[in-house]
C-alpha cells in the first residue's frame, strides 16, 4: 500500500492523488522496436505455468463483502478468472461485530453449561462473520484472511485511529489474553462451522503493512513479531493444520527479519508474505537512489524478496505478494486505462517462477478508504468501476485467464507464449508505453507517444495452416473511458448513460484468422494487449 515517507497517512497522499492534477506524459520513442520477430515451437518441451497471477483478489474492508454489488462484481471477476480466495481488511473490527466483552447474553435455555455459553456468546457474536464468508464459498471463493484490525475495546490506545475513511484502530491489544481468547475462539468457530478440511485450504495472514502507519505498537518491528507469535502459537493449538504467515509489510520489507526470527524463536510459519506497488520508488523498496520504472518495480520487488528468503533460515518458504497494483495512488490514467493491459502482462512474465501467487488490489471498486465513491472513474484500484461498469483491467485478466499452463521458451520481453492442455498454443503480445499524462481528463494518446508494434510470428509444430483468434484491450476495444468522456465525465451518471457505459466497457469481439505456412502477422499499437489462440489438437503432446 502507500508508502508512508509520502505523507502522514495513507488516506492524505490518496485524497491529494484525487485532485487529479494533469500528469506529464512520459515518451520513449524507439523506432527499432517497430517490428518484432517472434519464433515458437508448439511442440517445445516447456515449463510449468500456474496462473500466479489470478489465484487471489483484494477488495474493500470485510462488511462491504456483505454488499449486493460486491457479490456481484465478485461474481463476474470469478466467472472470467476463476479466481480461488480473496482478501481483505477488517474482519475484527468493531463494524463486523465479533467482539465486544460488555454486550448483553443471549438466554440459552437447554445449554448443559449456560454460564460459559452465554459469557461467550456475549463476547464473541459471529453473525456477520458467517454471512461474509458463507457470501465467499457460495460463490467457490475462499476467504484470504487477514488478521485485523484491533478491536476496539481491546485497544491499548482507542484513539490510535487510522486516517481512512472507517477509522480502523491499529494499536496493539492492552492485554494479549484477550487477543489470544479471541483468535482461539475464532479459529475454533471457524473449524466447527466450515470443518477442517475446508479451513485448512484457508491462509491466515497476520495484521496489513505493519511497517507503515497500519501499526502504531512502538517499535514497529518488535511489536509486531509480538502479535505474530501470539497469532501464530493460537491458531496452531488449536490445529495444527492452520496455515498462517505474515509479515504482510508495504514495500516488501521485514520478510528476511521475520524469518529469522520465527526460526530462531520457534515460531510456526506456513508462508512469508509482502506488498508492493509499482510506482513505488527505489528509496523506499530498495533502499537506493535508482529510478525503476513502473514496469519493473513489481518484479525487482518480488526478486528482492524472493532472493532474501532463499538466503534465510527457511529457504523453502513460500512466497505470497498479498497486494500488488500499478499505482497505490488514484490515477485515473493508470488502472482506468488501457495501460493496465501491457503492464499487467510484462509483470506476469517477469515475475513468472519467484512467486506461489499475488494477490491484485482489488477486484472491485466497491470500495471506502477514501470515502464513498464519488464518480465511477477516479483510479479506483478495481477491475469493475461502480455501477458493475468493466474497465480496460478487467479485460486484461479475462483474456490472460486463457493462457496455458506450460510456457514456451522464448526470447522476447513482449510475448508469453504458452501451450495448453488440448495442444492449442496461447500468445500473449503487447505493446508498453508508459501511462499517458492526462490526469483525470484521460485523453486520446497524443502524438509523440510511442509507434504501433509489429510481430511476424513463425511457428513451427503446428498445423500451418491453423485457425487463429485473436482478442484485443487497447484505447480502441475494450475501452469505456472514450465513452465516459464523450459523456463529458459525469460524476453522476444517470440511469441512461450507466447502461451505455456498461455496454461501451464490454470486451471488443473476437477477430478471426489462420496461419499462412505457420506465419502471421499482427499490429499492436501503444498500450495495446493482444491475446491469439491457435486452435492445434494434433499438436498435443
Amino acid at each position: 500500500m502507500l508508502p508512508k515517507t509520502l505523507r502522514g497517512s495513507k488516506t492524505a497522499a490518496l485524497l491529494a492523488c484525487a485532485s487529479l492534477l494533469p500528469l506529464h506524459a512520459q515518451a520513449v520513442n524507439d523506432s527499432s522496436a517497430t517490428k518484432v520477430s517472434i519464433h515458437i515451437d508448439a511442440k517445445a518441451a516447456g515449463t510449468p505455468f500456474p496462473h500466479f497471477w489470478e489465484k487471489t483478489f483484494g477488495s474493500g474492508r470485510a462488511v462491504l463483502s456483505l454488499r449486493d454489488s460486491y457479490r456481484k462484481d465478485m461474481r463476474t471477476v470469478k466467472q472470467v478468472t476463476n479466481f480461488e480466495s480473496v482478501r481483505f481488511h477488517g474482519i475484527f473490527m468493531d463494524d463486523v461485530g465479533l467482539y465486544d466483552p460488555d454486550r448483553r447474553p443471549v438466554q440459552f435455555a437447554q445449554m448443559k453449561n449456560a454460564t460459559a455459553a452465554a459469557t461467550n456468546s456475549a463476547t464473541y457474536n459471529f453473525s456477520y462473520i458467517d454471512q461474509i464468508y458463507d457470501g465467499l464459498l457460495e460463490q467457490g471463493v475462499r476467504p484470504f484472511v487477514e488478521l485485523s484490525f484491533m478491536p476496539k475495546k481491546m485497544a491499548s490506545d482507542p484513539n490510535a485511529l487510522h486516517a481512512f475513511w472507517y477509522k480502523q484502530n491499529v494499536s496493539p491489544p492492552k492485554d494479549y489474553a484477550q487477543w489470544d481468547a479471541m483468535i482461539t475462539a475464532f479459529a475454533q468457530h471457524l473449524i466447527e462451522r466450515y470443518g477442517i478440511e475446508e479451513v485448512s485450504h484457508w491462509d491466515f495472514e497476520v495484521w496489513n503493512e505493519p511497517n507503515i502507519d497500519f501499526w502504531a505498537g512502538k517499535p514497529a518491528q518488535k511489536t509486531y513479531f509480538d502479535l505474530y507469535d501470539h497469532t501464530a502459537l493460537a491458531l496452531k493449538k488449536v490445529n495444527s493444520r492452520l496455515r498462517i504467515g505474515g509479515p504482510a509489510t508495504a514495500q516488501a520489507a521485514w520478510v528476511g527479519d521475520f524469518l529469522r526470527h520465527c526460526k530462531e524463536n520457534n515460531i510456526p510459519v506456513d508462508f512469508a508474505s509482502s506488498h508492493v506497488y509499482a510506482n513505488d520508488t527505489a528509496k523506499d523498496v530498495m533502499h537506493t537512489n535508482e529510478v525503476i520504472p513502473r514496469d519493473r518495480m513489481v518484479f525487482r520487488s518480488v526478486q528482492k524478496v524472493h532472493d532474501e528468503i532463499v538466503a534465510s533460515p527457511l529457504p523453502k518458504t513460500p512466497l505470497i505478494f498479498s497486494e500488488y497494483n500499478a499505482s497505490y495512488a488514484n490515477e485515473p490514467n493508470v488502472t482506468d486505462s488501457a495501460y493496465m493491459g501491457p503492464w499487467l502482462a510484462t509483470t506476469i512474465s517477469q515475475c513468472d517462477g519467484l512467486t506461489e501467487s499475488m494477490s491484485y488490489w482489488t477486484f472491485s471498486d466497491v470500495f471506502e478508504e477514501q470515502g464513498v465513491t464519488q464518480t465511477p472513474f477516479y483510479g479506483g484500484f478495481g477491475l469493475i468501476a461502480e455501477d458493475g461498469i468493466q474497465k480496460p483491467a478487467f479485460h486484461a485478466f479475462a483474456m490472460l485467464h486463457q493462457l496455458g499452463t506450460t510456457r514456451l521458451p522464448i526470447s522476447s520481453d513482449s510475448v508469453i507464449a504458452t501451450r495448453r492442455d488440448d495442444g492449442a498454443i496461447v500468445l500473449a503480445l503487447w505493446n508498453y508505453a508508459p501511462p499517458d499524462g492526462t490526469g483525470a481528463a484521460y485523453a486520446a494518446p497524443p502524438a509523440h507517444r510511442e509507434p504501433e508494434k509489429t510481430f511476424a510470428l513463425d511457428i513451427t509444430g503446428a498445423a500451418p495452416n491453423a485457425k487463429a483468434t485473436i482478442l484485443r484491450v487497447d484505447n480502441e476495444h475494450g475501452n469505456v473511458i472514450t465513452a465516459f468522456d464523450e459523456m463529458g465525465r459525469p460524476a453522476f451518471p444517470s440511469r441512461d448513460q450507466i447502461v451505455k457505459l456498461r455496454e461501451a466497457g464490454k470486451a471488443a469481439p473476437a477477430e478471426h484468422a489462420s496461419l499462412s505456412k505457420g506465419r502471421m502477422t499482427v499490429q499492436v499499437p501503444p498500450q495495446g494487449l493482444v491475446l491469439i489462440t491457435i486452435e492445434n489438437h494434433k499438436a498435443a503432446r
